[in-house]
C-alpha cells in the first residue's frame, strides 16, 4: 500500500498519550490498523528543506486520526508551536507506568518524561531514571517514595524545574557519597541508620542472589530517592544558597538546617572527603547547571537542536561573573561569585570510572560511577 492509497482518515484511531512522541504514536496506529509504519509516517510528513529529511504535519496527522490538530500538539511535544522548554525533559524516549499506559492500546508507549518524574503517584510505580528496556518497580512497599515525589514536584513549582533538577541531581550524589563512603569511628549513629536503611532498600529491591537477574541503576536511585530530595530542599532554595555562600554566621545556620538530612545534627563542613563542603565552596553560588543535552540534540532525533527562545536552566552561565539568571517559571537567583571560575560541579569530585560489565554489590553503597553517569545525562542500564 503506497502513501496515496492509505485510508483519509484510520478506522482505528487511538488517542496519543501524554507526552508521547510521535514515533510511538505512529508505531500503536500501525499496528492497530496492521498498515506499514513507514508509509504513515510518509503520510503525515512533508520534506524540509530536502526529501531525505522530513518534518511532521500536524494537519495531516489530524485528518489521519480525526483528532483535532489542536489536541495533538497537546499531547506531542515534537508538534507544539511554540516549542516546549527541551532542557526540562528528558533526552532519551522512555516507557512509563505500565497501568498508565494499560488504557493506549496498540503496542509500548514512549514518553519524553520531565525530569522531576520519578514515581507514579497514583499507581507507586518508579518511573526514574530509566533502565534500558526495564520497566521500573513497584513501590508500594516504599510509601516515602511517594511522598518524596509529591515534595519533588513542590519544589518544582517552588523554585522552578531548573533549580529542582540540579538540586535533586546534586542529593543523588551526595547520598551516593555517603552511602560508598567507608564508615568510621566518629560516624554520626543516624547517619550510621541512614546507610543501614539504604542498604534494606536495596535489599528489598534487589533480592541477595538475584543482583545478575534483578539489578538496575535505577533500583539504586530509588533507594535513596527520599533522602535525595529531602537535601534538595535545601539546596534548591534561593535563600540557604545565600547563606551558604555568606560569611561565617551564615554558613553555620547552613550547616545547622543541612546536618539533619545528611545524618549529622552537628554537622560541620570539613575539606576531608565532605561532598557538602565541595558544593559549598564550588557550586552554592553558582546558577542551576542545565542538563549536558536535550531531546532535539540526541542523536537519531527529528528536530533541530534547542529553540532559540529558550532562558533557562542556567544556559547563561558563562566565565563572565553572574550576578542574576532568570530560571523557568520566571524565578530569579541572586548570588556572589567570590572568584573568577571554578573546578566543576560536585558530580566531579564525586564522579570515578567504572569497569565495563562488572556486577558486585556495593553493601556500603553503589558504584560513584552510576551518579556521575546520570549527572552526565547518559542512560543507565
Amino acid at each position: 500500500m503506497t502513501p496515496a492509497a492509505l485510508p483519509r482518515r484510520l478506522t482505528i484511531t487511538a488517542p496519543s498519550a501524554h507526552h508521547e512522541t510521535v514515533a510511538s504514536y505512529l508505531a500503536r496506529l500501525a499496528a492497530l490498523n496492521s498498515l506499514d509504519g513507514d508509509e504513515l509516517w510518509l503520510r503525515i510528513s512533508a520534506p524540509d528543506p530536502t526529501p531525505s529529511r522530513r518534518t511532521v504535519d500536524i494537519r495531516q496527522l489530524a485528518a489521519l486520526t480525526g483528532r483535532p490538530a489542536g489536541h495533538l500538539a497537546g499531547a506531542l511535544l515534537e508538534l507544539r508551536d511554540p516549542p516546549p522548554a527541551w532542557p526540562a525533559f528528558r533526552h532519551n524516549p522512555q516507557v512509563g507506568c505500565p497501568r498508565c499506559d494499560a488504557r493506549h492500546p496498540g503496542g509500548p508507549v514512549y514518553r519524553l518524561l520531565p525530569h522531576h518524574r520519578y514515581a507514579c503517584t497514583r499507581h507507586h510505580r518508579w518511573i526514574g531514571p530509566p533502565d534500558v528496556n526495564r520497566p521500573g518497580p513497584d513501590t508500594s512497599a516504599f510509601p516515602a517514595i511517594t511522598t518524596a515525589q509529591r515534595r519533588h514536584l513542590a519544589l518544582v513549582r517552588r523554585h522552578g524545574w531548573a533549580a529542582a533538577y540540579d538540586a535533586v541531581l546534586t542529593g543523588f550524589m551526595i547520598c551516593g557519597h555517603l552511602w560508598d563512603k567507608r564508615p568510621d569511628d566518629d560516624e554520626p549513629p543516624v547517619r550510621r541508620l541512614m546507610r543501614i536503611k539504604w542498604d534494606v532498600h536495596a535489599l528489598t529491591l534487589i533480592p541477595e542472589g538475584a543482583e545478575r537477574t534483578a539489578f538496575t541503576a535505577s533500583l539504586l536511585f530509588a533507594a535513596i530517592y527520599p533522602d535525595a530530595v529531602a537535601i534538595a530542599a535545601i539546596l534548591a532554595s534561593p535563600h540557604w544558597r545565600k547563606l551558604a555562600a555568606g560569611d561565617d554566621q551564615d554558613l553555620s545556620r547552613f550547616a545547622a538546617a543541612i546536618g539533619p538530612r545528611i545524618g549529622d545534627p552537628h554537622y560541620q563542613p570539613s575539606d576531608h572527603a565532605d561532598p557538602v563542603a565541595h558544593w559549598i565552596e564550588q557550586d552554592c553560588w553558582r546558577p542551576p547547571s542545565p542538563p549536558p543535552t536535550t531531546f532535539p540534540q540526541a542523536p537519531g532525533h527529528l528536530l533541530d537542536g534547542t529553540p532559540d527562545s529558550y532562558e533557562g536552566g542556567g544556559v547563561a552561565a558563562s566565565g563572565m561573573p553572574v550576578r542574576m539568571l532568570r530560571a523557568d517559571g520566571g524565578r530569579v537567583f541572586r548570588w556572589r561569585r567570590r572568584r573568577a571560575d571554578g573546578a566543576g560541579r560536585a558530580g566531579v569530585a564525586i564522579g570515578g570510572r567504572c569497569r565495563h560489565g562488572e556486577e558486585r554489590r556495593m553493601w556500603r553503597g553503589p558504584p560513584r560511577c552510576l551518579f556521575w553517569r546520570s549527572a552526565r545525562g547518559e542512560p543507565l542500564g
